[in-house]
């Protein structure tokens, strides 16, 4: 039986590697803050397509210096008081992982990301995205917006396909 600890020193050393190949100009200072970008994506997507996509619209939050907003680091952050629903109390409790209350990477990882996860923080796609939301529909994709309106009119989209009454702005 592998030892656990083979499966993270193998990984790590993967990070180390296509450290060296990563996209120029990229936000990331090491190889250790590739590999929590990373975690980040592998937790935001289980579509390997959407990957690249969801890394540009954090890389360019991060140029930008605005928060992450990502609602898997609330959950991490959590911990076992995550009941299965995120409430708005959750996006503004503040913990070391709480990219909604503080700005830039959270500490560590959240999960362990994949191949595909990890190509996309370090290549990220070249787009002027911003925000995305799921789409609601049955193949689990993403509505991706450069603009907050845009953004909010996609958030108002899902929440009609989840039959929550919405209100106009």
């Amino acid at each position: 039986m592998a030892h656990p600890q083979h499966g993270v020193r193998s990984h790590a050393s993967d990070t180390a590697a296509d450290w060296a190949q990563r996209a120029a100009d990229l936000p990331l200072s090491s190889p250790d803050q590739a590999l929590t970008l990373a975690s980040i994506i592998e937790k935001e997507s289980a579509r390997e397509d959407e990957r690249p996509r969801i890394a540009a619209v954090f890389v360019n939050r991060l140029r930008m210096g605005m928060r992450l907003q990502s609602d898997p680091t609330v959950i991490y952050g959590l911990g076992a008081r995550y009941d299965g629903t995120i409430h708005t109390r959750d996006l503004t409790t503040d913990t070391a992982y709480n990219t909604y209350t503080r700005s830039g990477l959270p500490p560590t990882p959240i999960a362990l990301p994949g191949a595909a996860a990890l190509q996309a923080a370090l290549h990220p796609e070249q787009s002027t995205v911003l925000y995305f939301v799921a789409s609601g529909l049955p193949d689990g994709s993403h509505h991706f917006s450069s603009t907050l309106a845009e953004h909010d009119a996609a958030v108002r989209d899902y929440l009609r396909r989840l039959g929550v009454a919405v209100q106009k702005p």
